[in-house]
């Protein structure tokens, strides 16, 4: 009696397992990537006192990027679709530098020692729970909900302790950010994995922007992290 071998050789899985690895990997190098441009943008820009000075000196030029950067992010957020992944690609380069441009205050507030090991700290961390969200079997979706609602809550603590003044609450507001990022690392690390699993069927332009999208949200959960341990760990001047 002739047995079938259940291990036999699938081609389509085969090349459908190579190209879920190879989005995977795109994922990580453009965060990366991204993240490299962010910090060499501000450390460029606070190593120039001129740009400081026409940033730090002119209130307008500084809103003037956050305003930018907004309109960047909800513009590559919105319209990804209709984006070619060249132009989408391009807004999140842009997206990085603007952001650079803003962070680049932060040298003038931190030792630069104390920002280098607050950066290894998050990247350590980030690498943890990235981990985590990769390879567990559990299905963080629940979480992920309640922590999407706890950043919403968190924001409007933040912008109404503006007007209260609370050192108290903004303590407690960056150790609770803290968490809610470290949980959005591994739930949005298993969003991204499920997301290309499921679209990833070849390498064309569609899954390549999916990937992009997947890479600028965890650079987002990044920056967010590694800007709330600074205030945590950071050495102020």
């Amino acid at each position: 009696m002739e047995t079938k071998n259940i291990y036999a050789y699938n081609p389509k899985e085969t090349e459908q397992a190579s190209v879920f690895s190879k989005l995977m990997r795109n994922v990580y190098r453009w965060m990366t990537f991204a993240l490299a441009i962010t910090g060499l943008t501000a450390a460029c820009v606070a190593g120039n006192a001129t740009l400081m000075q026409f940033i730090l000196g002119n209130q307008a030029v500084f809103l003037g990027l956050i305003i930018a950067e907004l309109v960047v992010a909800f513009t590559l957020i919105g319209r990804v679709s209709k984006l070619s992944f060249t132009n989408a690609s391009l807004l999140f380069i842009l997206y990085s530098i603007l952001t650079g441009a803003t962070l680049s205050t932060i040298f003038l507030v931190y030792e630069i020692g104390s920002i280098a090991s607050t950066f290894f700290v998050t990247a350590g961390t980030f690498g943890a729970m990235s981990l985590v969200g990769y390879f567990t079997h559990k299905d963080l979706s629940k979480m992920g909900t309640y922590l999407i609602m706890a950043l919403i809550g968190l924001i409007i603590a933040t912008i109404a302790n503006w007007f209260i003044a609370s050192t108290t609450l903004d303590w407690g507001i960056t150790y609770a950010l803290v968490l809610v990022f470290v949980g959005l690392t591994a739930y949005d690390t298993q969003k991204i994995k499920v997301m290309l699993r499921e679209h990833g069927m070849g390498l064309d332009e569609s899954t390549q922007k999916l990937a992009l999208m997947g890479s600028f949200t965890l650079y987002l959960d990044f920056l967010n992290l590694f800007l709330q341990l600074l205030k945590i760990l950071g050495k102020r001047k």
